[in-house]
């Protein structure tokens, strides 16, 4: 009885510890400032899946995304604003609302690397858009720039 109890005890302190690594790895990427809460879309095989919850933090020409539950001190993903351009943005559609916030928008983006769908809250999506705007001389061109999206 005496070992299912310790057995039991080790388990809890080990998942605390894991909670309380995740806490402050978010509080360590937070820290730094220009976060905002993102979805990124990995996979598009299933209709309205394959979201994944995160942060993002603005680092220069860059939008470094770290998951929410990784330990993975890095970004997942990062987009750079270089040839980076709006697409389109519609609201979630009934099986993402599972997944995503009622209030959020999700922004098609197309970059050099591959297409990528985020979803980030409506206030949030002012400052992505500002952002990709704000390219470097030379890297913006009206084909580029984010407010020519199409919405639906």
């Amino acid at each position: 009885m005496v070992r299912i109890v310790e057995g039991i005890g080790i388990a809890v302190l080990i998942l605390l510890a894991a909670l309380a690594l995740l806490f402050v790895r978010r509080v360590a990427i937070a820290r730094r400032g220009g976060t905002i809460e993102l979805g990124v879309r990995l996979s598009t095989m299933v209709p309205g899946r394959g979201w994944s919850a995160g942060l993002a933090r603005f680092a220069g020409d860059d939008l470094r995304w770290y998951r929410i539950f990784s330990f993975w001190p890095g970004p997942r993903r990062v987009l750079s604003r270089r040839g980076l351009s709006v697409d389109r943005r519609r609201t979630p559609d009934p099986a993402e609302l599972l997944v995503l916030p009622p209030d959020w928008v999700i922004v098609r983006c197309v970059s050099r690397q591959a297409p990528v769908e985020i979803a980030m809250a409506e206030r949030a999506l002012t400052g992505f858009l500002s952002w990709v705007e704000a390219a470097p001389p030379g890297e913006s061109t009206p084909e580029t720039r984010p407010y020519r999206y199409r919405t639906g």
